[in-house]
């Protein structure tokens, strides 16, 4: 990952979430599943972008381009910037939403290699032209086929076709199978990456193969993993265990074990949206929120942030109320450039760790880099924090209160015995409620996708004067009668050869008319921007 850049005033620094790179997603339809995956996937997209163009502070998405397959390949959306261009991205959803769900039609081989061909070629070009303005932050692209077709005949299909294309640019190729599943009870889920993945390979790009649930959650899921700092260049953090502070580490005192992690976040923070008390907040912003762990690790004088622990404590000795600000989670690095037997007891040692934690009943106490440059005279601020074992194999990290930031506060002891009276009111009260076993956060609905669709979204005409009057898209089934491909690339489409029995009906893209394209709409953003 590259750092991007931040508007506070100083010494540059790496920005506190690394932009991911440019997306090209490929919606590969088939006739008659399209019928079923349709409604799910243009909601999950809808919803995915109404967050992702309204998060405030550093962008984390920089490009995205859409192109769906059928008898041939169509780039509905070329590339554009994600943050800020809401209004462009719902007509793109509402114009695949209109896709014909019944019929047939003559399904061409050659189709989804000639749409990664195509993506990969306005990408090279698109980045050309923006250099003439503006530094590019990325050089490769990740290229998603979404697909309701067997995951392995799809894969097999690309590695076969593109075994003769240049993809030096191309960052990671993903295929993900659609199945025809649907959850019957929300659960926390995740995307499964099949296993036989490592057996496909071109030109030392892997092909990854996931599958997903035919539903909106699972899609959304799916689709928010691009919101995360997925950087290996290098590890985040430090977690050094000294038997000096820790004497249950029985280890040299010169010799500290080392733990190197790697940061993600748990969840969003609220005030990076529209409408928060402060709209001004944000996370790049050093006067702003709470200053948080991934702040400091960003801001690090180093290319690591260290956190030292100092003690540990019992589970049940922590209060609740002495903790702040958003949780993270900790996991063993996947920095590729730490070789594989270090990379391999990195990860035995912290397994350990969190086994050993879960076992005691243990919390760790762990004193953080100071907030700022020391002086001879003057001693920099420290931030604690705890550190908690889980089920899996992850810490979670909660920055915790210090005596400075300790209010006075008394509260009377819970007496021993409530009157009899009160006590079966609310105990009849209580047995009314509906008991869950655990609380499941993707259960729960603030109507958030809803309220900033509302905020962000333009009259549609403004984009396509007669989308709405428009009958849904068909094509027929006669051989020799596909409609044309329209030209809708920012850049000159790449040459395709004709399928053999029909000759090619792209309208040609004049050099001038691709420049005009260049041109920001109202709303997109300049690439340079954030």
């Amino acid at each position: 990952m590259h750092p991007g850049r931040t508007t506070g005033k100083g010494p540059s620094t790496h920005t506190q979430i690394d932009q991911q790179p440019p997306r090209l997603l490929i919606v590969h339809i088939a006739l008659p599943s399209w019928g079923d995956i349709c409604a799910n996937l243009c909601e999950a997209l809808q919803n995915f972008f109404s967050l992702a163009c309204s998060l405030m502070g550093p962008s984390r998405m920089s490009l995205f381009s859409l192109y769906m397959v059928q008898d041939q390949h169509e780039c509905i959306l070329p590339f554009v910037q994600v943050k800020g261009n809401f209004p462009r991205l719902q007509t793109c959803i509402s114009e695949l939403r209109m896709v014909q769900r019944e019929g047939c039609f003559r399904s061409q081989g050659a189709s989804l290699r000639l749409a990664v061909e195509d993506g990969l070629q306005q990408f090279k070009q698109y980045s050309t032209h923006v250099t003439t303005r503006a530094a590019l932050t990325y050089t490769s692209l990740e290229i998603t086929i979404l697909t309701s077709q067997p995951g392995k005949e799809v894969v097999k299909q690309l590695e076969e076709g593109l075994k003769d294309t240049d993809l030096a640019r191309v960052r990671r190729l993903q295929v993900v199978e659609v199945t025809k599943g649907i959850l019957e009870h929300v659960d926390s889920v995740s995307p499964v990456e099949d296993p036989s993945n490592d057996e496909s390979s071109i030109l030392g790009t892997d092909i990854d193969l996931q599958t997903i649930d035919n539903d909106i959650v699972s899609m959304e899921i799916f689709f928010k993993a691009w919101l995360h700092n997925g950087g290996t260049d290098q590890e985040q953090i430090h977690l050094l265990l000294s038997s000096q502070y820790f004497s249950n580490i029985s280890r040299p005192r010169d010799n500290p074990m080392c733990l190197k992690c790697d940061l993600q976040e748990r969840l969003l923070s609220p005030s990076l949206l529209p409408g928060t008390a402060d709209g001004s907040l944000r996370m790049d912003d050093p006067k702003g929120d709470f200053i948080t762990l991934y702040q400091m690790a960003s801001q690090s004088s180093t290319s690591h942030y260290e956190l030292q622990v100092i003690k540990a404590l019992k589970s049940s000795g922590l209060c609740e109320s002495l903790t702040y600000g958003l949780p993270f989670i900790l996991r063993p690095t996947s920095c590729w450039q730490l070789d594989w037997d270090e990379l391999e007891t990195n990860q035995q040692h912290f397994h350990a760790l969190c086994h050993s934690l879960l076992k005691r009943e243990w919390l760790l106490l762990a004193k953080g880099e100071p907030l700022g440059p020391g002086h001879s005279h003057r001693i920099p601020a420290s931030t604690f924090y705890v550190i908690m074992p889980s089920r899996s194999l992850t810490l979670l990290v909660k920055a915790v209160a210090t005596r400075e930031l300790m209010l006075p506060s008394t509260f009377p002891l819970l007496p021993e015995d409530p009157r009899d009276d009160s006590l079966k009111n609310v105990e009849s009260m209580l047995d009314s409620l509906e008991l869950e076993p655990t609380y499941n956060p993707l259960q729960v609905q603030s109507h958030l996708y809803s309220h900033l669709s509302n905020i962000y979204a333009k009259p549609q005409g403004r984009l396509h004067p007669h989308w709405e009057s428009r009958a849904p898209r068909k094509h027929p089934c006669k051989t020799g009668q596909l409609q044309t491909n329209r030209a809708r690339a920012t850049v000159a489409p790449l040459p395709i050869t004709p399928v053999p029995g029909r000759a090619s009906k792209m309208p040609a893209v004049s050099k001038s008319s691709s420049d005009d394209f260049f041109l920001p709409s109202e709303w997109e953003e300049d690439p340079s921007g954030p």
